[in-house]
């Protein structure tokens, strides 16, 4: 029996007793919450691959490659705007100044009459600009000030389609509104792409994480590259604005011997810009459909224009830097540019300013016409203009040896070589011969090159000088700008009043005001070396009104201190209201000291909390 039992207990260890089905379902569920809650901690953890450094630095990258990607889009923005309007300006002026053409197309309208105002509304009305600039670029921001600029030069633009007084001279007294506004917003927008190109490359200094000024010439390098890129780019618009001049208005002009018929001198001798020239200057008229289609090519580059300041330009500030650029008050604002009068380096830098408005228009409207015009006929005036564009931009370049020179380089450069210039222009004079005007040609091409070099080292120094004055100093920018774009206004107006001047008091004009000029910036610079000090006027803190999403925040950065102290106050009358009366008495202290941005916040948010316990409760 023994045996047997032995057997069979033997046999039954052989055979594999088989679980019941609800115990193998609970062990494969346990391993795979295992196995999922080890992935879950696996992709939440440190993960191996992940380098932070790395990362922030793709980041600032990305940041420092849209830097330059605004820089490029405002100066090729900058640069169709200024293309369009100047060679609409100039086929506008010579289609109306030929009187066949008034009388055929327009009879008794009184184009030449319209064109007067219409100039008279584009010089004249900048000079008011100080008055609303800041306000309107603090209240518009920089980048939409720019669009709203690039508008209103397409407003001009559309006006051409129905030549009327009542849309040709409001059209260009809104373009003299904005030129001043256009520019300031340009100069500023620049260099403070430069400012935060230096914040994206030293992104790990503390006084770049802690938002703090800059040190004093840390962007300086930018600065000098940014603006010479600028100026380089936008001085190209002076080439392509004679592109209609060129390829349409060329066909139709009548030969020299029928122009300069009755032209007698050219060059110093003369008053006025070319007397005796033909009011007949056009074989046969343009076609009409011609001269819409080549409008509305203009409106097309115009748009293009806007497209590219609102899509490709990037914000100048911050949001929380916009809002406090317009919270220090209008009343402010719109005194900060007066005030800002009493530094001595702006002060001392004006001369500069007028004679930089002077001699970009004696180029295009003095030598141009009065020299080259007269001696080599109406034909060439493209051929110069475009030479001159050319010069311009390619040695605007030059600016960039401020990197390794002084800064006084580029503006006495520039002086040096138009004071040349004009010396040499006060003596030359002689009689037209359209059989022999080929000859000086050459001369011409030459003294309008290196008149462009002297142009492109004078705009571009202003800019970088002006930049690396106030570098430091982003909240003063606008006001910088506005004051140096507007006193270039101001000698744009002198320009239009000294149009029937002699040649020679012009030229004399020009040559008394650039020694003024350079002995007032000598004098700047060695006071800044011998470190008088100069006088910057106080900006105000921002005073922040309780609207809008960012104040309903906890921490409030914007705070003043006067603010920070209300809502102190206003903090503790709540306390006090609420240890007395309960619930029912913190509301009263809500509604007492509603007046406080604190006290208004905390309000809402208790509330908020005793709706969310009422609920909790309720559940």
């Amino acid at each position: 029996m023994m045996e047997a039992s032995d057997d069979e207990l033997v046999g039954g260890a052989d055979e594999l007793v088989e679980p019941p089905n609800g115990v193998i379902n609970e062990l494969l569920n346990v391993g795979q919450e295992d196995n999922m809650q080890g992935e879950v901690e696996e992709f939440l953890g440190p993960q191996a691959e992940y380098n932070e450094e790395e990362e922030e630095r793709k980041y600032y990258r990305r940041k420092r490659l849209g830097v330059i990607k605004n820089v490029l889009a405002a100066s090729v923005g900058a640069m169709i705007v200024y293309s369009v309007y100047m060679g609409l300006l100039q086929m506008q002026l010579i289609l109306h100044y030929d009187m066949t053409y008034r009388e055929v197309k327009y009879s008794n309208l009184g184009l030449e009459d319209i064109d007067r105002k219409m100039l008279m509304g584009i010089n004249v009305t900048p000079i008011i600009g100080l008055l609303y600039t800041p306000v309107l670029i603090r209240f518009l921001g920089t980048k939409w000030m720019m669009f709203l600029a690039s508008g209103i030069y397409a407003l001009f633009v559309s006006t051409n389609y129905w030549e009327r007084y009542y849309t040709l001279v409001p059209s260009a007294v809104a373009i003299g509104v904005a030129i001043v506004p256009f520019w300031a917003s340009l100069g500023n927008y620049i260099t403070r792409m430069a400012q935060q190109y230096y914040e994206y490359v030293n992104y790990k200094e503390e006084h770049v994480q802690e938002q703090k000024k800059l040190p004093k010439g840390a962007c300086h390098r930018y600065i000098i590259i940014f603006q010479s890129v600028f100026n380089i780019i936008f001085h190209l618009s002076f080439v392509f604005a004679q592109f209609p001049m060129c390829f349409v208005l060329n066909h139709y002009l009548n030969d020299n011997q029928h122009i300069l018929f009755n032209v007698n001198s050219c060059g110093a001798n003369i008053s006025g810009v070319i007397p005796g020239f033909n009011t007949t200057v056009l074989t046969n008229l343009p076609r009409s459909m011609l001269l819409i289609q080549v409008e509305s090519v203009f409106m097309g580059f115009a748009f293009l224009a806007m497209i590219i300041f609102l899509l490709l330009c990037g914000a100048a500030y911050r949001p929380t830097e916009e809002i406090d650029l317009r919270s220090i008050g209008w009343g402010n604002i719109f005194q900060l540019p007066f005030k800002h009068l009493r530094d001595y380096r702006l002060r001392l830098l004006c001369p500069f300013f007028i004679y930089s408005g002077f001699e970009v228009l004696f180029a295009v409207s003095g030598f141009s016409l009065s020299y080259g015009v007269c001696i080599l006929g109406l034909d060439k005036l493209w051929l110069l203009i475009l030479v001159y564009g050319l010069s311009c931009s390619i040695f605007s370049s030059l600016c960039l040896g401020l990197l390794r020179l002084p800064r006084w380089v580029c503006l006495m450069g520039g002086a040096a070589v138009h004071a040349v210039l004009l010396v040499a222009l006060l003596c030359f004079s002689l009689c037209p011969h359209p059989d022999k005007s080929t000859q000086y040609l050459v001369p011409l091409l030459v003294i309008i090159a290196l008149w462009g070099l002297g142009t492109a080292l004078n705009k571009t120094g202003v800019s970088i000088l002006l930049g690396m004055l106030y570098a430091e100093e982003k909240e003063r920018l606008d006001f910088v700008y506005t004051i140096y774009h507007w006193w270039q206004a101001i000698a744009i107006f002198i320009v239009y009043l000294w149009s029937n001047l002699p040649m020679r008091a012009k030229l004399s004009i020009l040559l008394a005001t650039l020694l003024v000029a350079c002995y007032c910036y000598w004098v700047m610079e060695r006071r800044l070396a011998s470190k008088v000090p100069f006088r910057l006027p106080r900006i105000p803190r921002p005073r922040h009104k309780v609207k809008g999403y960012r104040y309903l925040e906890e921490d409030n950065s914007d705070e003043s201190d006067s603010e920070s102290e209300e809502d102190d106050d206003g903090e503790q009358v709540a306390e006090e209201m609420g240890a007395e009366g309960g619930e029912e008495g913190g509301h009263d202290a809500e509604v007492q000291g509603a007046d406080s941005p604190g006290a208004r916040r905390r309000g809402a948010e208790g509330q908020r909390r005793r709706q969310d316990r009422s609920h909790v409760m309720e559940g």
